[in-house]
């Protein structure tokens, strides 16, 4: 009796996502950062995407998913919005501003911060990757966050700007300027001393 006679193996399927090729990949991702830094990241679409780079959109969705996921990939973020703001909101509220500055400080102290430091850097010298950024806080992170703490939908724009300001103002003295002595306070000072802001811009009294 034939035991199936087939390799080994044969009738094992394997799962998760083909790698694919690796230059329709780059594809598009070059035409998803002409994309989100010429139109920002609401005005672009995969559809639109998928457009530029001369592929079908259901390509851009195999590799990448959703358009937040396409957008990280385009932009290299440091972290994942989706991962690490339930850290920010787990928890008392009334920590919510130092929950955030702590979590800001770890992502940049980790490996990934050089990465983060290098696209601050180059925001400063090149309007493209200004526009990832920002979108990257305020659409990413910021709105996130803000809607999950249900704010008037009329503040969302002004309180996420005020926040951004306070972030990265803080990388850019500690991370690029490396000035003393912020660059080198442990963390947990510069979470005593920036997170009360943070918190007031998050849910305080604005006026």
């Amino acid at each position: 009796m034939s035991g199936g006679g087939g390799p080994a193996g044969r009738g094992t399927r394997r799962t998760g996502r083909r790698p694919g090729n690796p230059d329709t990949r780059e594809a598009i991702l070059d035409a998803a950062r002409t994309l989100f830094a010429e139109r920002g990241y609401d005005g672009a679409s995969i559809r639109a995407v998928a457009a530029t780079a001369g592929v079908d959109p259901a390509l851009v969705h195999h590799y990448f998913g959703a358009k937040d996921r396409l957008f990280l990939a385009a932009l290299d973020a440091p972290a994942d919005p989706a991962a690490v703001i339930p850290q920010v909101t787990a928890g008392d509220p009334a920590g919510l501003g130092e929950r955030l500055v702590r979590l800001f400080l770890t992502v940049w102290d980790s490996p990934a911060g050089a990465g983060a430091v290098a696209l601050l850097r180059s925001s400063m010298t090149n309007d493209r990757t200004a526009r990832m950024l920002r979108d990257f806080l305020v659409t990413q992170v910021l709105r996130r966050l803000l809607e999950h703490l249900d704010t008037d939908p009329a503040e969302l724009s002004l309180r996420g700007s005020l926040v951004a300001g306070q972030l990265v103002g803080l990388a850019v003295t500690r991370y690029v300027l490396r000035l003393e002595p912020v660059a080198s306070a442990s963390p947990e000072t510069l979470v005593a001393a920036v997170g009360p802001a943070v918190h007031r811009y998050l849910t305080g009294d604005l006026t």
